[in-house]
């Protein structure tokens, strides 16, 4: 009777044998989670990889802007175009100034006229530049009552460092009143020269 059962009991093991799955079957993968997984990794790796190429950008350089150089009203007098085009300063070769105490020789300030009357005005000036002054140097109208002004032309050479007596012809006007007229000197090429503090004065008065 024992036998049976260990016989039953071994023939149903190897039947149970048998029938069992050679291997374990191993579950399905989720293709859609491995497609998705795949596509992060990817994705975080180009991130990566251009976060270690792309160069930091740089502030922009702001250039300095120049100012340009202010002019000074000496410069409207003693600015010369062939001077400058050669780096010499138009003071350097012409100039002048003078001693108050005998800048007038004749018409002082103040001095009466009549209407119309002619007359000369002479000023005496020292040339205090570089250059020669000879034929083409004059004085020039610059500001106030021409009162028909004529500058006298050079006659004679003047070297640096020498003083010279200038003139211009006047007429007075025919209306009474005071007047003044400035005139200051002039090269051969036009160009005029010495400061405002330079510049010469006539004043009269029509009575």
């Amino acid at each position: 009777m024992k036998t049976n059962k260990l016989i039953n009991i071994f023939v149903g093991m190897l039947f149970l044998a048998a029938c069992a799955p050679a291997t374990p079957i191993e579950p399905t993968a989720d293709v859609n989670a491995i497609r998705t997984s795949a596509a992060y990794t990817v994705v975080a790796e180009f991130t990566l990889t251009a976060a270690a190429f792309t160069p930091t950008a740089q502030p922009p350089t702001e250039t300095p802007t120049q100012e340009p150089p202010t002019a000074t009203a000496t410069d409207a007098f003693t600015t010369d175009p062939t001077l400058a085009a050669l780096g010499t300063p138009a003071a350097l070769c012409d100039d002048y100034n003078f001693d108050i105490a005998s800048l007038d020789v004749t018409i002082p300030d103040g001095t009466p006229m009549t209407p119309n009357q002619e007359f000369v005005k002479t000023w005496k000036i020292k040339n205090t530049g570089d250059c020669t002054w000879g034929d083409g140097y004059s004085l020039i109208y610059s500001y106030g009552e021409r009162m028909s002004g004529d500058p006298v032309p050079f006659s004679v050479v003047v070297l640096p460092g020498q003083e010279v007596e200038v003139s211009v012809n006047f007429k007075a006007p025919g209306t009474l009143g005071e007047y003044t007229s400035a005139w200051q000197m002039v090269n051969p090429r036009g160009i005029s020269f010495g400061g405002k503090e330079d510049i010469l004065f006539v004043k009269i008065i029509v009575q």
